[in-house]
């Protein structure tokens, strides 16, 4: 294994491919620059593109010996208005304008066709419609089970296929599309490790998707709907980790509200010991220019103090023109952050009380005894992962190893905050679980003879879920 793919970082950095980085020579670079996870977004570019970059990325893992996670990310509800007879509206407030199902009739400036039912069997007087990222408002004055009449609150230009938000409403919509339905199974047949799913509203949104990935890929559940802000316990408690998509929440609620619903988001995975990223808009400016402005550098230390396990690049990396800077930026980023002595004090003040149940108990212990004998290197021998993400929640100072027999768990792991991963041999008794975890101890860089380490694990092995012992051993 070459020493430059192990990352002097706990945070992890999840980077979207695109038209800008597609070659093999960029996605290389990027993970050469700190990205652990590549996101491939469905809602563009089309399957055989999406299995060409990951066809990419495991050729690279192979050649370089280290577990990379990807990440597909599904479309979800988008919900669009249709076209317009002679292109671009303009709509100035106090207008009236009709929204109905009619999408055989282009729209004009007193109307336009909005194929999606669901939206009006939810509607009420005195709702507000959002189009195109928040900047039309509209407010409807009546509705029926096709048709609404709204009054333009906000004015501005409108034009083909825009999007609409309706805040503070649950829609009776599955997450998942037909589109999504395709794509996911397309993605489960390639042997994707994580899928995000978008426009989550509630936690049978997860319960649906899981039914049908039956445990063949971690799901990861996007926040951007207010609605899911309401039932945030229930949907963490559900899902395998949690995507804070700021874009969407920064159109359905004032933007001044999405800072606090961050660190709440990320307080709540953290207590549940769940992955969470935080994404979108991250280094923005960077799409266009080779470095970042002040306010971005600081939005990304920010998620790193609060002890975000990732932190997301999209159009950065995707169609940008300096994706792999982005990527070395936000690297840089993390570095300096968790360098801080402040960063310590941070995470140990945002740390909550662990469960009262063997897993955590072992990891509370593990925490203690890492921190009393700094010890070089804490190791998780985990089948299922469960162990390294019960050990990554207690936030220990000393690096994790989560050293698995399991491709699958390895590269799904490479998500989670602090986890270095590593694919071993089957082990069958505790004494030669030690020696392994002393041995890839040395060989991955943590530790070198007289050292110790501190390993966690489920008896019987190769049970998941079982974390019930913990070792101390000597290299």
């Amino acid at each position: 294994m070459s020493t430059d793919t192990r990352r002097n970082r706990n945070a992890k950095i999840v980077a979207t491919l695109g038209p800008a980085s597609a070659d093999r020579a960029t996605i290389e670079a990027l993970f050469h620059a700190g990205a652990d996870v590549f996101r491939l977004n469905f809602s563009h570019g089309t399957h055989e593109d999406h299995k060409q970059r990951l066809d990419t990325i495991r050729e690279i893992e192979r050649d370089l010996g280290r577990p990379i996670s990807v990440l597909l990310d599904l479309q979800g509800p988008k919900l669009r208005v249709g076209t317009f007879a002679d292109g671009p509206i303009q709509l100035a407030a106090g207008d009236s304008f009709r929204l109905d199902l009619d999408r055989n009739k282009a729209g004009d400036k007193t109307r336009a066709s909005l194929p999606h039912p669901e939206i009006f069997a939810a509607l009420t007087e005195g709702t507000d419609l959002l189009l195109d990222d928040g900047r039309v408002r509209l407010r409807v004055e009546r509705c029926g089970a096709d048709f609404a009449e709204t009054r333009v609150i906000n004015g501005g230009p409108l034009s083909d296929r825009k999007g609409v938000n309706v805040p503070g409403v649950v829609l009776p919509l599955s997450a998942l599309t037909e589109k999504d339905r395709k794509d996911l199974d397309f993605g489960l047949t390639l042997g994707i490790d994580w899928i995000a799913l978008s426009f989550v509203q509630r936690p049978e949104d997860i319960r649906e998707i899981k039914e049908i990935v039956k445990g063949r890929a971690g799901i990861c559940a996007k926040l951007e709907k207010p609605a899911a802000i309401l039932s945030l316990d229930e949907i963490v408690a559900e899902t395998d980790a949690v995507m804070v998509a700021r874009g969407d929440l920064g159109v359905e609620m004032p933007a001044e509200q999405v800072p606090a619903i961050q660190k709440r988001i990320v307080r709540a995975c953290r207590k549940a010991g769940k992955p969470v990223i935080v994404a979108t808009q991250m280094l923005e400016s960077m799409v266009s220019a080779p470095v970042p402005t002040r306010a971005e550098a600081s939005d990304v230390a920010t998620a790193i103090y609060d002890g975000a396990d990732a932190v997301m690049l999209s159009a950065e990396s995707a169609s940008g023109k300096y994706p792999v800077e982005a990527v070395s930026m936000m690297n840089s980023i993390i570095t300096q952050t968790e360098a801080d002595p402040h960063y310590r004090e941070a995470i140990e003040a945002s740390h909550s009380a662990p469960r009262a149940d063997l897993a955590d108990a072992i990891g509370c212990a593990m925490r203690r005894v890492a921190g009393l004998l700094h010890v070089a290197a804490t190791v998780a021998y985990t089948s299922s992962g469960y162990s390294a993400l019960r050990m990554a929640r207690e936030r220990p100072e000393a690096p994790i190893i989560g050293m698995t027999p399991r491709l699958a768990t390895a590269r799904r792991l490479a998500l989670v905050w602090g986890v270095h991963s590593v694919l071993c041999n089957e082990v069958e008794s505790v004494p030669e679980m030690s020696d392994l975890a002393c041995q890839t101890a040395v060989k991955e860089g943590f530790g070198e003879a007289g050292q110790t380490i501190v390993i966690s694990a489920g008896m019987p092995f190769g049970t998941s879920g079982t974390t019930n012992l913990l070792r101390i051993a000597q290299i």
